[in-house]
This record gives structure tokens, C-alpha cells and sequence, in this order.
């Protein structure tokens, strides 16, 4: 542990460090800078606060041990110190593990807004209408956690289903929670197209990216090939008359970009330009990724879009994430947007890899 009590009084030393910094007027004066630094002063601030409650801990019980030492000769009195001695062991064992997990790399993107992208897969029109069921599963877990949710573009299917959705969603650390989501989602149940009531399996596909500002990713524009084109759909005659329909092209990778939902090309622009940097970051990131990953699998998967993850049995109530063998009899109520169970589980195994992992290196 001394390792770990050298990092975490660095810490406490950053983090005063810092209040003294978000102080000073200068800093005060600067608003990116103040912005900046406070983050940091936030961030840092659970650590310091555990680490604090550990050090009164270990000093109440090396008081309580030392009186146990020098012979109490009320034995009630005893009996209460060998209690309390015992219940702070525990804290002072339950408040380590806590450090240890406040002191592992944390994801650089965890605080960020996602784009997500939903794609009905195998299984034709159920597979867009299961694609459809995910949607609604996460606009409501979205709604419970307080983001907000914002349809970037669609495409819909003649059943009411999607062959491909992709959304925006803003709040407090959405990437850390749903960053699990990537990978194939299975479906078994009965189509409402089966007529010999016969259960089939289909799957969507669900891919997290953050969000990426500029200073995350730069694209050269001599990579970008732009084309703009009259929008199709419903939106009056303005939307025949001007060329307000986008397509972006990053020549390097191929990954295209079309938006047509906004009124304005300029609009478009913006708005292509954000999901074309989260798919060109994505793009590079999953090579890093599979490369890390041919190394060392992690315990949740290597997030690859092609891995079937989880699968949703209708019949019987149950979802099984495949990744960590949680099984849960609440099929109903996941599909309601109660992920937390799930996305919980998953946190936590992904500390207790992460800690293997230091401890191994």
C-alpha cells in the first residue's frame, strides 16, 4: 500500500494546489483556464475526500488499539472498543479497495456526450424492428439518467422499424456508462409477421462513440470530399429548391457522412462534420483497440461491433449479457430502460480487470 499512499498524497498535493490556483484572481479573470483547472479540482475531489476518511479512520482505530493495550478495567467500556476496533477494520478495508479503484487510468473520454448508431442486422424486418425496441430502451434510460436524447438522421422501414437511427446524446458522463453498449444485440422471440408462432432470432447492431471536439481530432480538409445536393423528404418546397443536403467523404478511411434533416446547408455542415470526426475517431481508436486487445483480452469484450454481447429472450423474460454471464429475469423492465443492474455489472468488471491488471504489471 505504500506505492498507493505515495500517489494518493500527490494528489491531495495537486488538489490544494489547485484551490489555491481557482483563487487567484488571474485565474479567475482567464475563463478557459479557471474552466480547466476547476474540472480537475472536480475530479480529483472524491479521491482526496476517501483519502481523508481513511486517514481518520486509521487514526481512530490506532487510538482504539492502544487503549485496548494499555488494560481497560471497565469491561463494557471493553466490550465497545473491541467493537468499534472491529467495525473500522472494515471500513479501513472497504475504503483501500475504494482508493485503489479512485486511482486506476480513467477512460480520457468518460465525461463526453455520445453519437450513437443503431442498425437493424439479421433478420430483415424484425431485426429493424428490434433496432426500433434499443432505441426506445435508451431514450428511456437516457430520460432517467437526465440527458437528453436528439435524432441526428434515420432510416426507417415500411414495419415501423430502423435500418439505421443515429442519435445524439448529451449529460452528465454518458460515455462512461454507455460505452458498453457497442456490439451485436440479440433478439429471440416470436415476429408479430410469425403466424405458426414460431420464435426466431435476429439481431442489431449498436455503436458508442464520444463526441469529439476539435482539439480531440484534427482532419486535414484536403481529406474531405464534400458534395451537396438537394434534400429529399417532407419539408415543403423549400427543401426542392436549394441544395441545403450535405455528403462528406474522408478520403483516407471512406467513411461517409450524408445529412439532409436541417434547413440550412450550413447547418448540415456543422452537423455531418461532428458525426464524420466521432466515425474517423471511432475508426482509429478500434485499431489501437484490436491491437491492445490481441494482446490482452478485456473482461468486457473488445467492444468490436461484430461480438454478440447480449441477448434479450422474449419468451422468457430474460437478458443475458454474454460478456460477464449476468443473467437477469427482468426482460420487461430492461426493455423499459432499467439498464442500471446491467451497466453496474459491467462497471465493476471492468475495475476488477483494470486491477488485475495493475496488479500484474
Amino acid at each position: 500500500m505504500d506505492e498507493i499512499f505515495e500517489k494518493l498524497q500527490a494528489v491531495v498535493d495537486r488538489y490544494d494546489e489547485l484551490n489555491e490556483l481557482i483563487s487567484d484572481p488571474e485565474v479567475i479573470s482567464d475563463t478557459q483556464k479557471f474552466m480547466k483547472l476547476s474540472k480537475e479540482e472536480a475530479d480529483l475531489r472524491d479521491t482526496v475526500a476517501t483519502f481523508n476518511k481513511y486517514k481518520d479512520v486509521t487514526g481512530q482505530l490506532d487510538d482504539d488499539e492502544e487503549m485496548l493495550r494499555s488494560k481497560i478495567d471497565d469491561s463494557e467500556l471493553e466490550s465497545m472498543v473491541k467493537e468499534e476496533i472491529s467495525d473500522l477494520r472494515d471500513q479501513k478495508e472497504q475504503l483501500e479497495e475504494e482508493m485503489k479503484i479512485l486511482l486506476l487510468p480513467k477512460d480520457p473520454n468518460d465525461d463526453k456526450n455520445i453519437i450513437m448508431e443503431i442498425h437493424g442486422a439479421a433478420g430483415g424486418d424484425e431485426g429493424s424492428l428490434f433496432a426500433a425496441d434499443l432505441f426506445n430502451m435508451y431514450s428511456k434510460y437516457a430520460e432517467k439518467q437526465g440527458w437528453n436524447v436528439e435524432i441526428v438522421d434515420e432510416a426507417d422501414t415500411e414495419v415501423g422499424g430502423f435500418k439505421e437511427i443515429v442519435l445524439m446524446i448529451t449529460g452528465n458522463k454518458v460515455y462512461s456508462k454507455l460505452k458498453y453498449e457497442n456490439g451485436a444485440h440479440r433478439v429471440q422471440r416470436i415476429p408479430v409477421t410469425e403466424s405458426a408462432g414460431r420464435v426466431h432470432t435476429s439481431t442489431a447492431t449498436v455503436g458508442v462513440m464520444p463526441e469529439e471536439e476539435d482539439v480531440d481530432i484534427e482532419i486535414d480538409p484536403k481529406d474531405i470530399k464534400t458534395d451537396v445536393y438537394r434534400s429529399s423528404g417532407a419539408g415543403g418546397q423549400h427543401i426542392n429548391k436549394t441544395s441545403s443536403a450535405v455528403r462528406m467523404t474522408h478520403l483516407p478511411t471512406g467513411i461517409v457522412v450524408a445529412m439532409q434533416d436541417e434547413r440550412s446547408q450550413q447547418q448540415n455542415r456543422a452537423k455531418a462534420m461532428k458525426i464524420l470526426k466521432a466515425r474517423v475517431y471511432d475508426y482509429y481508436a478500434q485499431q489501437e483497440k484490436d491491437q491492445y486487445n490481441a494482446e490482452r483480452k478485456s473482461a468486457v469484450g473488445s467492444g468490436d461491433r461484430s461480438e454478440r454481447i447480449r441477448t434479450y429472450n422474449f419468451p422468457q423474460n430474460r437478458v443475458t449479457d454474454h460478456r460477464i454471464g449476468l443473467t437477469l429475469n427482468k426482460l420487461d423492465r430492461v426493455m423499459n430502460g432499467e439498464l442500471d443492474d446491467i451497466i453496474d455489472a459491467l462497471v465493476v468488471s471492468d475495475q476488477a480487470q483494470k486491477l488485475e491488471n495493475l496488479n500484474n504489471d
